[in-house]
């Protein structure tokens, strides 16, 4: 099945060519900016699902099999730290050692959760993303984000990361997620930090790490636990098989938040959830739901958008050398409909294939091109509680 059938994508015409990305133009396939379920192939999705928008794809070929409102642009909760995550770990050595004062703690919300870091004591690197993932520890971030040298700089490393992810929905205002006026994202973005955030050894160990033991100071600790209820589990919640994390948030604006990743069968399925309706405990059934479907009906689910390549690795990969690509003159990931790194982008997407005779497959020369949203972003506010 072509390109075109799988997404239904409109004709494309010469102009088009010319012309500008426009807003409308969305990333990750045009399905996924439709309002309501986008699924086919598949049916019996799981009853009862509450939340704003979810979304479920395949972690290794970036295949989005079911969705709804993917890019709808919601306030995220601690989920945002996967994004921080993104773009600070590989920044600080995990043995890093780090003397906390009262100005690493001064500028966190009221309100956060915290972890329970103290001035005065010194923690690992390690200790803090422990921090982080496991307690989602406002102050842990802070303290991190000081050691990249400062909020407004980390912020704006993460916006740019955002960019680069072509994760255009994301607003970043603070980097643990609180619900300062502007901060959004979208249930598409989300599974874009984490499958980028999985590729790293270390993010995949803590997001996956259910107890560890925490500085108290001195000789002393404390356990932490993770409160991602799919791993760890919880009254009226069972752990998940196969589950390796990720991210859960809250805030009193956000409603709960989530996005998991589990493997069975060889098969890693991404799920994020955003704002069920009341209970906090919904966000996990409903997770677990969606994976239980993706499972199910993975082998008879075809695509209806994909999770897109980084600009930074298209790039990278825009020229392949002789022998990297087929008989044709196409890179074996330009060949696959939905393979790792076929993306969206801009009006002019796949044109040049299709006026030449519906080919979905573009010479090693012409690649696909990339997407700038504009807009301004709706505001929004509320108040960290978890």
């Amino acid at each position: 099945m072509s390109r075109r059938a799988v997404l239904g994508l409109t004709a494309v015409t010469p102009l088009a060519l010319a012309s500008p990305a426009s807003a409308a133009t969305v990333i990750g396939g045009e399905r996924l900016g439709l309002s309501g379920v986008q699924v086919q192939g598949a049916v019996d999705l799981p009853k009862r699902l509450s939340a704003r928008a979810w979304l479920v794809a395949d972690n290794d070929s970036g295949e989005v099999l079911a969705a709804y409102n993917a890019h709808q642009r919601l306030a995220p909760a601690s989920t945002l730290k996967m994004l921080f995550a993104d773009t600070v770990l590989k920044r600080l050595e995990r043995t890093r050692t780090y003397r906390v004062s009262d100005a690493d703690l001064a500028d966190i919300p009221e309100g956060s959760s915290l972890v329970g870091i103290k001035p005065g004591i010194t923690y690992t690197v390690e200790q803090l993303w422990l921090g982080v993932f496991l307690r989602s520890g406002n102050d842990a971030v802070h303290v991190l984000s000081h050691m990249n040298g400062g909020i407004e700089k980390t912020v704006a490393e993460m916006q740019d990361l955002a960019k680069d992810l072509q994760a255009l929905d994301t607003h970043v205002v603070s980097p643990d997620g609180y619900d300062h006026p502007g901060q959004i994202s979208s249930a598409y973005d989300l599974t874009l930090f984490a499958r980028h955030g999985l590729q790293n050894d270390d993010f995949r160990g803590y997001c996956s790490t259910k107890t560890a033991d925490f500085p108290a100071g001195g000789s002393k600790t404390f356990q932490i636990q993770n409160t991602d209820r799919l791993l760890t589990g919880a009254p009226g919640i069972r752990t998940y098989q196969g589950l390796i994390g990720v991210k859960n948030g809250y805030t009193s604006h956000a409603g709960n938040t989530f996005t998991g990743a589990a493997t069975r069968g060889g098969r890693t399925l991404l799920v994020t959830v955003m704002n069920p309706g009341p209970g906090g405990l919904g966000v996990y059934q409903e997770t677990a739901d969606l994976l239980d479907w993706g499972f199910a009906h993975a082998g008879r689910a075809r695509a209806v958008g994909a999770l897109v390549t980084s600009l930074s690795e298209s790039r990278a990969s825009a020229k392949p050398g002789p022998g990297h690509g087929d008989r044709n003159g196409t890179s074996s990931d330009e060949a696959s409909t939905f393979g790792k790194s076929w993306r969206l982008g801009g009006a002019a997407i796949g044109a040049a294939a299709l006026l030449a005779g519906g080919s979905y497959a573009l010479s090693r020369r012409r690649r696909w091109q990339s997407l700038e949203k504009t807009g301004q972003a709706p505001k929004e506010e509320g108040r960290q509680r978890s």
